[in-house]
Formats: structure tokens, sequence, C-alpha cells
């Protein structure tokens, strides 16, 4: 499963700590647009004549965003953005209080007219938050369900009052990583259930408000639904059965049995007594409460059933599933429309007058025709068919060839999206990822500045990929998911900062050519290098400069603790952002990471504010950007034997196992054997351009005063030397420009004289 970030271990524990990971997620489009699927929809009708409604849709982009509705537009106003994984519900209680929860087991509260700023953070659930529920008319109560059969019942007043604390206690309880105005936000704390049927609902002084648990599933909860009043609440899931609970208390009132699968989608009528059902098992079932029965089944789809509506009345219901279709169903007479089909599966609707909105696997949202104030004008037209009690009965008409024939053809609004990344190949330089999105457009992205360099458009990804093949080795220093729909860049220490290369391999000029360039250490600086600019405007530049980020407690354990971070100082503290690591403005990446306090976060990093500390950063990350410090790493060396070929006259004073830097070009070994040589007349020193290597000392090939010039204009040292040998591994003549780590370390390299 996934899972962002990791939590450090307890003090108890003999097993080396975990660092926390830092990622970053690219985007190159318009934020005011959704990249990956819309898994919820919530409605805010306007309680003016002259207000607008807002439509609020939840994403697997792990963004929420609200729209500002007319008769033929829809316009993006806000992005809700603090989720660390897919949002997958999301309800509106209150007056203005929005309510999300996601695959990063959290549920967050939100003001739904603000500017985006995340209230408070909710823990309490053990694995991903599928669905909530919520009291039209008690704006307190919200229900959450889960992966392993949790499900929690919050008063929101209480979950929300501020949490008298003081101390370390306060730290401990206090943030979510940070809000809009960086300010911790108070959390409640994460508690473990234990497996017994009690109760769970008091207040522990030390860490806040705890929720009421309703125990009773023993898998995974897909579905809640709530009556107006907040007195009912049911439940479905992987059991296949519907759960019934009174969420005053948690405890459960019955069980109803019927769907032959996973129970997908549930709503109530406003009393209470009626409940509609939707499975997997393509069956929408209508229970009568007070009956504890199910008094209706209903064959309308040929797969799954995974969203639900209903009129006001409860009279006729909307539904929508894997099978791409939109029904509407009289619960009375049994007759059905299709309304329409499309191209994804739908994943929950919303109905708005007399409209519908419907939410896919795809970033767009679609609004389409729906009657909801008199659905009878759609019945009026003709061509319904009659909903069977029998599910194999609708699949039979399917396979029979009586085609239904949707009633729209086309939404009459579109919410468009952008495509979302489905497939990607990190490249052998290690900075160039290209992909593929759902529209087939292939890209390739440098991810050291977070741009596209290249749109190939709807080219073949396979053969791009052959195309971009470089014979290079570079340490594999991050890794890459598109689970949110965008390349997410993640880097774990100490291995992201295994790789290196020479200035002159990277173009930056100024710098002389042969300072090696840590990727991760001048990625990070590109990345937080407005919250370094905001941090000296709050706290002048000795914020910078010595650490004092910092609290003095954390100082001091760090230096006397940390002792595996390496003494890799360097004299004067390189705070400059060079190009190749140049971050874009327009399109900012976002940082999902978490610190010493709190769970994961995310935000823009033009929108950091420079208050956020070690609570909030991994240290290894603050240590890096402030100190220039690099935790240990592997060996950055690559040994080798060098001989003379069989039958070459070239002879060398020095033979046996050498070792030299990784990223060492085969010229510069070309170089140092001319040196060497015992029929040609050693070079004196090393010119200005720094063309020869120095003398062998303990074995090595000293390099680090040795222009590389890989990528500059003119001609390169090791062609203005047009060296009389070649090197050779394998029977195969090495490049000049090859690395020692393209070769791999070990390996036998002779030399003779070019022919």
């Amino acid at each position: 499963m996934h899972r962002v970030g990791s939590a450090g271990n307890t003090n108890n524990s003999s097993r080396p700590r975990k660092e926390k990971r830092l990622t970053y997620v690219l985007n190159d489009a318009d934020d005011k647009k959704h990249c990956a699927g819309v898994n919820c929809l919530a409605l805010l009708k306007s309680s003016g004549t002259d207000g607008s409604d807002y439509l609020f849709t939840g994403s697997r982009d792990g963004t929420l965003k609200r729209w500002a509705l007319t008769d033929d537009a829809a316009t993006c106003s806000t992005t809700f953005e603090s989720h660390v994984d897919w949002v997958n519900d999301a309800v509106l209680v209150g007056d203005n209080t929005l309510v999300s929860c996601s695959s990063d087991t959290t549920l967050k509260t939100w003001n739904s007219l603000s500017d985006g700023t995340c209230t408070r953070t909710l823990r309490q659930h053990s694995d991903y938050v599928t669905c909530l529920a919520a009291a039209e008319k008690n704006s307190n109560i919200v229900a959450s369900g889960g992966l392993g059969g949790e499900v929690f019942i919050w008063d929101l007043e209480a979950a929300l009052a501020p949490i008298s604390k003081s101390g370390d206690a306060m730290e401990d309880d206090c943030s979510n990583g940070i809000n809009g105005s960086g300010n911790s936000l108070p959390i409640s704390s994460l508690r473990t259930i234990s497996s017994s049927n009690s109760i769970s609902a008091h207040t522990n002084q030390s860490h806040g408000y705890v929720p009421i648990a309703a125990k009773g599933h023993k898998e995974s909860v897909y579905a809640l639904a709530m009556n107006d009043s907040g007195t009912l609440l049911v439940s479905g899931g992987t059991e296949k059965v519907v759960r019934v609970w009174d969420p005053r208390s948690g405890s459960k009132t019955m069980k109803l049995r019927g769907h032959t699968d996973n129970i997908r989608a549930l709503i109530l009528d406003s009393t209470g007594r009626l409940c509609l059902s939707g499975s997997s098992d393509s069956m929408i079932r209508l229970w009568d409460l007070g009956q504890q029965r199910c008094v209706h089944s209903y064959a309308v789809h040929t797969d799954s059933v995974w969203a639900l509506a209903s009129t006001p009345a409860f009279g006729h219901v909307y539904s929508g599933g894997r099978d791409l279709s939109l029904y509407l169903t009289d619960l009375a007479t049994r007759e059905s429309f299709l309304l329409c089909t499309g191209e994804h599966p739908i994943l929950q609707m919303a109905l708005h007058d007399d409209s519908i909105w419907a939410a896919t696997s795809d970033s767009s949202v679609h609004r389409w025709p729906a009657e909801g104030r008199n659905p009878q004008k759609v019945f009026q037209r003709g061509g319904s068919f009659l909903a069977g009690n029998l599910s194999f009965s609708r699949a039979r008409v399917s396979l029979e060839g009586s085609a239904l024939v949707p009633v729209y053809k086309e939404p009459t609004l579109t919410i468009p999206g952008t495509p979302g990344i489905v497939q990607h190949e990190i490249l052998n330089n290690r900075r160039h990822v290209l992909t593929k999105d759902t529209a087939g457009s292939v890209k390739l992205w440098e991810i050291t500045k977070g741009i596209v360099v290249a749109d190939y458009g709807k080219a073949s990804f396979e053969e791009k990929k052959e195309e971009l093949f470089e014979m290079v080795s570079i340490p594999a220093w991050f890794t890459v998911d598109t689970r949110l729909g965008s390349l997410s860049i993640h880097l774990d220490t100490p291995q992201c900062f295994s790789a290196e290369m020479y200035s002159a391999d990277l173009n930056i000029a100024g710098k002389p050519e042969d300072d090696k360039v840590n990727l991760a250490r001048e990625t990070l600086k590109g990345l937080l290098a407005h919250w370094l600019a905001k941090r000296k405007q709050r706290f002048g530049s000795q914020a910078s400069a010595n650490g004092d980020l910092l609290s003095g407690k954390d100082v001091s354990h760090r230096s006397l603790t940390h002792s595996r971070i390496e003494a890799d100082i360097i004299a004067e503290n390189d705070s400059m952002v060079y190009p190749p690591f140049e971050f874009s403005t327009v399109y900012p990446p976002s940082i999902i990471t978490e610190g010493s306090h709190g769970g994961p976060w995310r935000k823009k990093i033009t929108d950091l504010e420079g208050t956020e500390d070690e609570k909030d950063f991994p240290f290894w990350c603050l240590d890096c950007v402030l100190n220039n410090r690099l935790p240990p790493r592997e060996n950055t060396k690559c040994s080798f034997y060098l001989h003379p070929c069989e039958g070459s006259t070239v002879q060398i004073l020095t033979q046996g196992k050498l070792s030299a830097p990784r990223i060492l070009r085969i010229h510069k070994v070309i170089n140092y054997v001319l040196e060497k040589m015992v029929l040609d007349k050693p070079l004196d020193g090393v010119n200005p351009d720094g063309t020869f290597v120095p003398g062998l000392a303990g074995g090595q090939l000293q390099h680090s005063v040795i222009g590389d010039g890989t990528f500059r204009s003119g001609l390169k040292p090791w062609q203005k030397l047009k060296p009389s040998i070649e090197i050779l591994c394998n029977n195969q003549v090495l490049a000049p420009d090859m690395s020692l780590a393209t070769i791999g370390s070990g390996q036998v390299m002779c030399m003779t004289s070019r022919r």
C-alpha cells in the first residue's frame, strides 16, 4: 500500500531510526484543473438570490477545488491543498465547513469559502479513510469509515475546539504540518483501538478529543450514510452486509443481508426509514429499516454500482458505476432510463436542480440533464425498460443485443481536467524522466528544474525511450511514482546524496569545471530557495548561515547524537541556486514531507512562509540546505586494473589496482597513461586547461583539479591532446567521455597505441 513519509521508531526500539522522506510533486499545467480522477463531489447552494452555487471536487491528485457555478460555466476559485494522498470523499456541514478524507489516513476541515486554508487535521484512522457521512440538520456530526473496518463518529464542535495544554504535550499534539498562515494547528490524537466491542467515547486530557468508535466491521468499509438529524448511521463494505448504528453511542442496531458482493454506495431518506444500497453485484436494493428487510431489488446495471443519488422525495434514484452508464429509476414502478453513457466509470454524483454532476476516474467532471425537480418528464419520452429483480436478468438482456439508447448524448457542461501521467521511465542520466499521459502525449521532464524540456506529442513511448538512451551510469538518487497523476520525486537519505556530476557536465558558468556537484543537495537548495528567502526576511541573514533555525535543545541533541553526519562543510556557505536547479515559479512544485512533530503535509514551494522548522522538515534536509552538511555516503570511488594490451609496445610505470571517482572520464585515464608512459617524456605539471593528471599517489588517480569541459563549446581537453593511445575493456574501445561508473568497478582495462 502507498505510504508517504515514515514515522520514527519509539525510544525503546533497538532498530535504527528511519529518516523522514521529502517528496516534491511536479506540475506543468494549469493549477486550476485536476490532473487525476475525481473521487467525490459536494454541492453548496447559495442562500441569497444573487450568490453563486459552489461545487467542490476532491481528486486522486490529492487536492480539492471549489468551482463557482453559473448556467454555462464553472470557474475554479480556490484549490485546497494539504492532503498527501488521494482525496476519497468530502461533505459540507454547517454554514461553510468542508470536511475531507484521504488515503493519507486523515480527515481535514476547511473553511469552504476561504482561500484554501486547512483549519484542522483529525487523526484517528490507522489506514485509508474511504468515506464520510454528515447529518444535514445537525452541523456537528460527521462519520468516517475506512479500510480495516474502522468507523468513527466525530463531534466537530468538540474536535475543533481549542485544546489547552502546556510544555511538551503541546508540541507533541499540535501540528498537522502547516496551515495557510504558517502556524501549527491542533490535531486529535492517534489512538490504537482495541478489538473489544466496548464503545470508546472519552476525552484524554493529554491528547485532546477522541471520537466515538463504532465497532463491528471486520473488513473494509466503503460506504456510509446518515439521516438528516444524525440519529441513524448505515455502513457497508467488503462484508456484503448493511450495518445500522446509533451514532450517538456507536452501538449496533441491526445487520441486513442480501447483497452478494461488496457494498459501494449507500443513501438514506431524510427520516432514516428507507435505505438504498449499490453493490459490486450490480444490484440496487431498497431496504425498509423499520421492517429490517429488503423490500425491492433493481437489476439496472450490467456491472458494479458505485454511486447513488436520490430525488428529495426519495421516489427516484440516479445510479452510476463501472459500466460507464448513468440510470434513472422510478422506485415505485421499477421503470428505468439510461440517461447517458461515458468513457469512464462513475465514482460519485451530485444532484443540482434539474441537472446532475458526475465524477469519474477521469480528471474532468460533467454535468448532465436530469430533470431532478420533475423526473417524470424523462419517462414521458418513452423508451424505458422495467428493472428486474435478479442481476442475471439485466445481464441477459444486454447479451441478447437489445442495446439501450441513452436519452442524452452530450453533457450540458464539462469542467475539464488535464491528462494524468500513467507511464514513466527514469533515463540513465538520472536527471530526465520520460512520461506518457492518459491522452497519449509523451514528454521529457528535467526533474532538477521541475519543467518539461521536450513535448513529443502522441509519439511511441518505447521508441522515444530507445532514442534517448545514453551509455552513462549515475547512481539512482531518487525514486518516482505517478499515483497522484503527476510526477512525485522521492528523496530518501542517505541514498539521495549518492549522485555527483562535474560542474562542466552541468554547464554551470562561473564555477570551476572540475568542481563536483551533488545533485540532491543542489535540488534541495532550489526547492527551498523561496523558503530561505522568506526566512532571511523574517530572521536576518544569520538564519541561513549558522543553522539558527534549529532550537537550542535540538542543536545540542543533534550535535551529540548525530555523529553519523559527515563533516562535509563547505568553507563558504554556498547558498546560490545554479541554473540547472532553478524551479519554475509559474508552475511551482509542491513539497510533501514531515518533521519531528505531527504528520505529513503538502504545500507549494512558493507558499512556504519561512517559519517552518525542524518540526515541519526532516532534519537531514535542513542540515543540508543551511549547513551544507551531507550524511555519510557509500563509496563514491571505482577500482580498476590498467595493463598494456597483449603485443602492445605501450608500457606504464605503475601497474595493479587503481581507484578514482566514479564520475572520472576515460580521457583523464588516457592523460594519466600518457604521463606515466615509459616511452614518452612525462609532461610537466598541469597546464591552465587542467589537461593532465598529476602523478599517482597512494594508488589513486588524482582528479580534483582536472577539467572535464564536456558540454562547453570548442574542443574538449582530450580532443586538444589528440592522444596516441586508446583504452579498451572486454575488447571494446572506450569512448573518451565515458565515465568509470559506466564501465563498472573491478574491470580490467587495456591500453594500446591508436591505430
